[in-house]
């Protein structure tokens, strides 16, 4: 006899499994893949041999592990399932269970952590249980052994095959049709749950395909999302069917769930957690704000005209002078000003993430994602985001659908990263009086751009997908060690401190070297005539429309593209920032008006993001065709949403209009919404699901 162990992970599976064989077992790996394969004889049961699956969640082939278990079960013809389910989350584990019942296999399901959710005031009647499933439960503590001699029992005689979850009449109507394709070679147990997969799978023409979409408009959902909420239905109707919960209070976390991930307060909630965290960062008077211009002064107040002295009274030649002075100083000066701005920054954030609020954020996500073709495993590689762009786009591999792994690896880098936050506060502060929207603009724009490229990528033949369920583990709120705090906070401000001298230093040195010699290499007495300022005048008339024509912001923003601070570094450089008495905000101010410091700072958040995140690009995607497709709508993306909002919000603080420019951002919007709204799309024509 085989018997299949199946539950999802951390269910105590690996217990039972142990408990069941002893030292009877033989560890491998599964046919093709590196993930391990145990089995083992069933001790007391004669010609038993238990087969350990791999721990999911579902029997929906996303994960390389859920496709061993359903390639298992369907192909090797085990005799009996093991369902083991954790009854301290009864509703979450049953979702399997109903999807491994339709299998057609026989079930026999051991009620495990029976004690855990005795503790937490639940109380599950197993003979309940079994009628609603209609398949044998035993209640078993595998840590101590407690029923495992009635699951061997259970297991000598499993019964009869169980019945399956009936869905809604109209489902079961498709399903039936469905059935009555399937070849005559597939086998009566299997025959239903084929019928799923292919319904799942949306691969139909003619009269078949027309029933699918009139399901997908009637729910307003794909069909396997239809499939997935009526599933979910059914497990919680039968878990509140089978469980009492004696009268407790409830715990902390359980309080702060209700209005965190609450469907009408999760996200306001979150929007005014992030307006608390930047405002502490970077709004007037703030700690941060505070600590950075405590910082500039003293660069620019005391240790620039002290290490100007010093380098005089050593007899420093004046080219050198300006090198250090001019360049070093005033290049990576102005970078690391921000620095303890950041460190705000960083430290509120690392206690959103340690304390469990964050994991709460991506599951209240996930609603909104999925409208757009994406799912809540998009917004983790988002929060990495908030660090650094490389970590970010490396994280989106964990996410198992094709289609929005890469879609998010080429959008990620639209969150505003640890290198872009220099050039949000310096925009703040030297045109918005520091006014924390700027930098809430910046973060919710972020997350606004990566859905919306969610609806216009997936048009692309080669990214059409479904969108993967969401399924994490939410952990108890809890507080942040200080050791863990400071190490994580260290890290990430190490790493920024790092890249100013070295990349920032490098190139503060080749931006002042271009802005204080002519083509001729003659020192120039103002910038205006250096070799920089013919560069950047040569090309400043792309930027133009975007509200920043002139070389100096056209400079910065290219050097940006190697590392994001360089361009407050180039801007820093190119002002005189140690000389300028109202600093390099006054001196911004002067040269760029309110709409074009928003489309500054639009296109440098959303443009391609530095060398060292392209590079990860490249690894994520596979080739460089692909990742030079990718930077090419990252630009292209930039440069439509900055045109439309400089122009348009130009006309809205009453400043003076360019009519040529003003038309090409109304058919910039025209083609934006265009994309965003047409029904029109390669993913209806290919496998008919519902556009976005």
């Amino acid at each position: 006899m085989i018997i299949a162990l199946a539950g999802n992970p951390n269910c105590g599976k690996t217990t039972v499994f142990n408990k069941l064989t002893g030292s009877s077992q033989r560890v491998g790996n599964w046919p093709g893949v590196t993930i391990d394969r145990k089995e083992g004889k069933v001790r007391g049961l004669k010609d038993a041999v238990l087969v350990d699956l791999p721990g999911i969640y579902s029997l929906s082939p996303y994960s390389m592990e859920e496709r061993i278990s359903r390639d298992y079960l369907l192909n090797e013809h085990p005799d009996v399932i093991l369902n083991v389910v954790d009854a301290s989350t009864l509703e979450r584990n049953l979702y399997l269970t109903v999807q491994l019942m339709e299998t057609g296999i026989p079930v026999v399901i051991a009620l495990n952590m029976t004690d855990v959710a005795e503790s937490k005031g639940i109380k599950i009647d197993p003979n309940a249980l079994e009628k609603e499933l209609g398949c044998k439960v035993v209640e078993t503590v595998a840590s101590s052994g407690k029923g495992m001699e009635g699951v061997r029992s259970a297991l000598q005689s499993f019964g009869d095959i169980p019945g399956y979850m009936s869905f809604t009449d109209d489902v079961e109507s498709v399903l039936e049709r469905i059935s009555s394709d399937i070849p005559d070679d597939v086998p009566a147990i299997h025959r239903r749950w084929t019928a799923l997969k292919m319904l799942e799978s949306d691969t139909y023409d003619g009269e078949t395909k027309d029933q699918i979409y009139e399901l997908e408009k009637k729910y307003g959902d794909t069909i396997d999302g239809i499939i997935v909420s009526q599933r979910y239905d059914r497990v919680c109707e039968i878990a509140s069917a089978v469980t009492v919960r004696k009268k407790k209070d409830k715990t902390l976390t359980e309080k702060l769930d209700g209005l965190a991930v609450g469907r009408f307060t999760g996200i306001p909630i979150f929007v005014c957690v992030m307006a608390v965290v930047y405002g502490l960062a970077m709004l007037e008077g703030s700690p941060g704000q505070y600590a950075t211009s405590w910082l500039n002064d003293y660069v620019g107040d005391v240790f620039t005209p002290w290490l100007n002295d010093v380098l005089v009274e050593a007899g420093v030649e004046m080219p050198i002078l300006g090198l250090v002075i001019d360049g070093i100083v005033a290049g990576v000066g102005s970078v690391i000003g921000f620095l303890p701005q950041m460190i705000v920054l960083f430290v509120l954030l690392v206690i959103l993430e340690e304390s469990g609020y964050m994991t709460r954020v991506a599951f209240l996500m996930d609603r909104v994602f999925r409208r757009f073709g994406l799912s809540g495993k998009t917004f983790i590689p988002m929060l990495v985001g908030t660090g650094c762009g490389v970590p970010a786009v490396m994280s989106s591999r964990t996410i198992e659908g094709e289609m929005e792994r890469k879609i998010t690896s080429m959008t990620v880098t639209f969150m505003p990263c640890s290198a872009k936050l220099p050039v949000i506060a310096l925009i703040a502060g030297a045109l918005f009086g520091g006014s924390v929207l700027v930098a809430l603009g910046c973060y919710f724009g972020g997350v606004i751009a990566v859905l919306m490229s969610g609806i216009i990528l997936k048009k692309y033949g080669r990214l059409v997908g479904t969108p993967s369920p969401f399924i994490m583990e939410l952990p108890p709120y809890h507080i942040p060690s200080v050791t863990g705090v400071v190490t994580a906070t260290f890290q990430r401000a190490w790493s920024f401190v790092k890249k100013a001298f070295t990349i920032i230093l490098l190139a503060a040195v080749l931006i002042w070297f271009l802005s204080t010699y002519d083509w001729q290499l003659n020192e120039v007495a103002s910038t205006d005539s250096s070799m920089l300022a013919s560069i950047g005048g040569a090309i400043s008339w792309v930027f133009a429309p975007l509200g920043f024509g002139n070389w100096e912001l056209t400079t910065a923003t290219f050097t940006g593209l190697i590392a994001k601070e360089n361009f407050v570094g180039t801007l820093g450089v190119i002002s005189g920032f140690e000389d300028d008495p109202d600093g390099l905000f006054g001196w911004l101010a002067s040269v760029v008006t309110a709409s074009g410091a928003i489309g500054v700072l639009a296109f440098n958040m959303l443009c391609a993001p530095c060398f060292a995140a392209i590079g990860a690009m490249h690894r994520e995607l596979g080739d460089w065709k692909t990742t030079g497709l990718a930077v090419s709508y990252q630009c292209g993306f930039a440069y439509v949403c900055s045109l439309i909002l400089v122009q348009f919000g130009g006309l809205i603080l009453g400043e003076s209009v360019n009519m040529w420019y003003m038309g090409l951002a109304i058919l910039a919007a025209i083609g934006l919404a265009y994309l965003l709204l047409s029904r029109k799309d390669i993913t209806r024509e290919s496998d008919g699901r519902c556009g976005a």
